[in-house]
């Protein structure tokens, strides 16, 4: 499954941005995967605290009307690493729904990473 499904939002005004976790087998992984696909800031520090921290910030994450980030291909992540994948939904759970700077909705894929 790719974003393209949710590309009707965009449309609305919605960013779609989709992170395939096909072939991530640690946090390192993970870190480097999700700053290259979200292209998140220099100052991104590859810890669970900075993702928090990046998806929270105004000029990042939230948008008005809203930012859809679509992760594709994380079950074999979930599986090898379940501590670290329940601190990733912790993380991305708790940075989704919509605040005074817009919304950001995050999206579980089920359809694998294409």
């Amino acid at each position: 499954m790719t974003a393209q499904p949710f590309d009707s939002v965009r449309p609305a005004g919605w960013l779609v941005d989709r992170v395939d976790l096909d072939g991530v087998g640690d946090k390192a992984a993970f870190m480097d995967r999700v700053a290259t696909a979200l292209r998140l800031p220099d100052w991104f520090g590859r810890n669970w605290d900075a993702l928090a921290d990046c998806l929270g910030d105004p000029d990042w994450g939230p948008a008005r009307p809203g930012r859809l980030v679509v992760v594709t291909g994380w079950q074999e992540y979930a599986v090898e690493r379940p501590e670290e994948w329940a601190l990733a939904l912790d993380v991305l759970g708790g940075a989704a729904g919509t605040g005074p700077h817009g919304t950001l909705a995050v999206h579980l894929a089920l359809g694998g990473s294409h």
